[in-house]
């Protein structure tokens, strides 16, 4: 089996790759990054990529055809991966997370890929209401990431037939351990807040709801869509990637991680506008359709346990962590201070 990760070298592609490679022996990995990230390893020096066969460094934007050759099974990682990054660069987040993602899938096509699958988002959802949100509900994408995100999902079911199988997985908000960790992720900004700070801030008033999963179910869910049977669920299919109980309001996430600190202090603001992304998610249609051995194992105490444990690996002691380049925002605009990228987040050679 061949697989192309796009977006390996990034928080989520770095667990995926370890994932694949440990469950599977027959297996070839290519991946392709444009290395923005590549640096940003925490808490080892090896990198995850030397793992895999073949590493192409390039813009997705202008990816060579000719890598496809072979390749059975897409999945596709690369994208402007956050609501930040993506307000703040909203034509560039259009032509990577969508314009880039058609062309990909329809060389796909051309080249015999047998599937495709979408690191899509439950931020499609936008603004629910109390009821959790199914596959069929109507979706209110509020950022430029998340309606790059259904965009996207919409247009790849016109590509999906019997040879050729989408599915646009709608994770849930990331949380976990990576060799590439990101700490602009709630869960994983209250843990190393809870860690180095001894007190988490809420900026919003902490009402807003948000499913939340583990990397490594992230990566079990990825293993499913590339071997889901179409006479099962389709040529093509869009579905939650997540647990009913992670759904969990900001204010309780940050109760839960204060069960793993006890001493440290909780402070929510109050006063603070209210924020629009907030949404519950059902995910009853994923347990219905993936076998057990894919479906989410890991439980949000589980994973603050995790986070912990590897904040102390790495004798982590920043406190001004929000301003440091695990802030995926914070590394690109480095990069750009460094002349290395352009306005369209290019690299100047």
């Amino acid at each position: 089996m061949t697989i192309l990760i796009t977006g390996n070298m990034g928080y989520v592609g770095s667990v995926l790759v370890k994932h694949f490679m440990s469950n599977y022996d027959d297996i070839k990995i290519v991946g392709f990054d444009n290395g923005y990230f590549s640096d940003c390893l925490t808490g080892t020096t090896i990198e995850p990529e030397s793992l895999i066969d073949h590493q192409y460094i390039g813009d997705i934007r202008n990816i060579d055809p000719n890598i496809l050759k072979g390749v059975e099974h897409i999945i596709h990682l690369a994208a402007i991966s956050n609501d930040p990054i993506g307000n703040e660069f909203k034509e560039v987040t259009t032509d990577i997370n969508f314009n880039s993602t058609i062309n990909l899938a329809k060389l796909a096509v051309k080249y015999n890929v047998k599937s495709f699958t979408l690191a899509s988002s439950c931020s499609i959802y936008g603004n629910g209401t109390n009821e959790a949100r199914t596959e069929v509900c109507e979706t209110n994408p509020l950022t430029a990431y998340a309606k790059s995100k259904i965009q996207s999902e919409n247009k790849l079911q016109e590509l999906a037939n019997d040879k050729f199988k989408v599915t646009s997985l709608r994770f849930s908000t990331a949380c976990g351990v990576s060799d590439r960790l990101r700490l602009d992720l709630v869960l994983n900004d209250f843990v190393a807040s809870a860690y180095v700070q001894k007190k988490i801030q809420i900026l919003s008033d902490g009402s807003p709801w948000r499913p939340i999963i583990d990397v490594l179910d992230m990566a079990r869910a990825f293993d499913w869509g590339i071997n889901r049977i179409i006479k099962e669920s389709g040529n093509y299919l869009v579905v939650n990637i997540g647990q009913n109980k992670n759904n969990v309001q900001i204010k309780d996430l940050a109760y839960l991680v204060k069960e793993h600190f006890p001493e440290i202090e909780i402070e929510i603001n109050a006063n603070a506008e209210p924020d629009k992304r907030s949404y519950k998610v059902d995910f009853n249609l994923f347990n219905s359709l993936a076998p057990k051995k894919y479906l989410p194992q890991e439980s949000i105490s589980s994973t603050i346990v995790r986070i912990k444990n590897s904040l102390e690996r790495m004798k982590f002691s920043d406190k001004s962590f929000r301003e440091s380049e695990l802030m995926r925002l914070v590394k690109i605009k480095n990069l750009r201070i460094q002349n290395k990228l352009n306005h369209n987040l290019e690299w100047i050679n």
